[in-house]
């Protein structure tokens, strides 16, 4: 794969450390659903409102077999906190480098991070890609295509 990833890509490997202390490796999820998506900094109003809406749709998600993980520079200390705050009850990955924001595409360099979701279906292919996210509906639409590209996966 060459430049930005996109639907039909194999999903970029990484292996980050999560808010919980461990170490969370893409390829430890084959077989499942992940909703990936890429923020800007723990605990400001648009990122604690998407946080909040995954959080608050975390079951429906887990219906689907559908593992959420949120990205961020942000430091292990700061995603515990924001983490417990708001008792968000999926894990939050440290990319204190950028290279996982770098391999999808996102890193933007005044904001860090251009605010973007993928979801990987189970074979670690790109089923969708949101980029420029606005927070408001986000989680819905999310579920959304992750109904669809589940659908289509299993005709």
């Amino acid at each position: 794969m060459s430049g930005v990833p996109a639907v039909g890509d194999r999903a970029p490997e990484f292996s980050l450390l999560s808010d919980t202390g461990e170490t969370l490796r893409l390829a430890d999820l084959r077989g499942r659903w992940v909703v990936l998506f890429f923020y800007p900094m723990d605990d400001t109003p648009g990122c604690t409102k998407e946080a909040c809406a995954f959080r608050d749709a975390a079951a429906e998600f887990a219906k689907g077999n559908a593992v959420l993980l949120g990205i961020s520079a942000d430091g292990l200390g700061s995603h515990r906190r924001f983490s417990t705050k708001y008792r968000l009850p999926y894990r939050l990955l440290s990319d204190p480098d950028g290279a996982v924001r770098k391999a999808y595409g996102v890193f933007r360099w005044l904001f860090r991070v251009q605010r973007s979701t993928f979801v990987i279906a189970p074979d670690g292919v790109i089923a969708a890609v949101f980029r420029g996210v606005r927070v408001n509906g986000h989680d819905a639409e999310v579920l959304a295509v992750l109904e669809q590209a589940q659908n289509e996966k299993s005709l």
